[in-house]
């Protein structure tokens, strides 16, 4: 398993956190969101804070309940979409408990596509509104210059990767709107290991990476 030595850095944000907190996010965000916060010490704290002041919230905002809101109430949990991911305690390998859950184990469960130049990625099967994908990028290659439609959440499972942001390594998540383009660089040694997941199709410069676009689904 991949051990950093140094603190995680780059965090969730509130808006993320609360979105989470209060159920609101896709399941490909979600994801990302508990494997992170199974991960990192201070969003697992932030988000116990949001969760403790919103059950507290709800205490204070209950009511009498009218005659058949129960049954109205069941009636919309069984329409309702499957549950969030749900931040786990730390699993022994490289992929967290929530994200092994979708994978059925640790990486030697994952089905890898090749995307090219050694570049890897498996596709996960998540609920519409956001896709969410594991990225193999070896030591010191570069992953093709884009920018983004929507939002791109990576966070950093093993190995590190560097950008015109910053230095991400195992537990930091980048955050990428559509104002950020960048390059993405895997440091020389170990391969990068990311959990992605975009709401958008990303925006390549590049012509070869825009024709195997629709191919990749990326």
């Amino acid at each position: 398993m991949s051990r950093r030595t140094d603190p995680i850095r780059h965090h969730l944000s509130e808006g993320l956190l609360t979105a989470y907190a209060a159920g609101n996010l896709s399941e490909a965000f979600a994801l990302v969101v508990a494997t992170h916060v199974t991960m990192c010490d201070d969003c697992r704290a932030r988000l116990g804070a949001l969760e403790a002041l919103g059950g507290a919230v709800m205490e204070a905002d209950s009511v009498p309940m009218d005659e058949g809101s129960l049954e109205a109430v069941l009636a919309r949990l069984d329409a309702a979409p499957a549950a969030r991911p749900a931040a786990a305690a730390p699993r022994r390998g490289v992929l967290p408990a929530p994200l092994a859950d979708y994978v059925g184990g640790d990486l030697e469960a994952v089905r890898w596509k090749p995307l090219g130049m050694g570049v890897r990625q498996a596709i996960l099967p998540t609920a519409r509104g956001a896709s969410a994908r594991l990225l193999y990028i070896p030591g010191g290659q570069a992953v093709p210059d884009h920018g983004h439609r929507g939002t791109e959440l990576t966070l950093v499972l093993q190995g590190a990767f560097r950008d015109e942001v910053d230095r991400f390594g195992p537990g930091d998540l980048e955050i990428a709107t559509d104002e950020l383009e960048h390059t993405p660089v895997a440091e020389a040694g170990a391969p990068c290991i990311c959990l992605a997941a975009t709401d958008a199709p990303l925006r390549f410069r590049g012509l070869m990476p825009r024709l195997l676009q629709p191919l990749f689904r990326i």
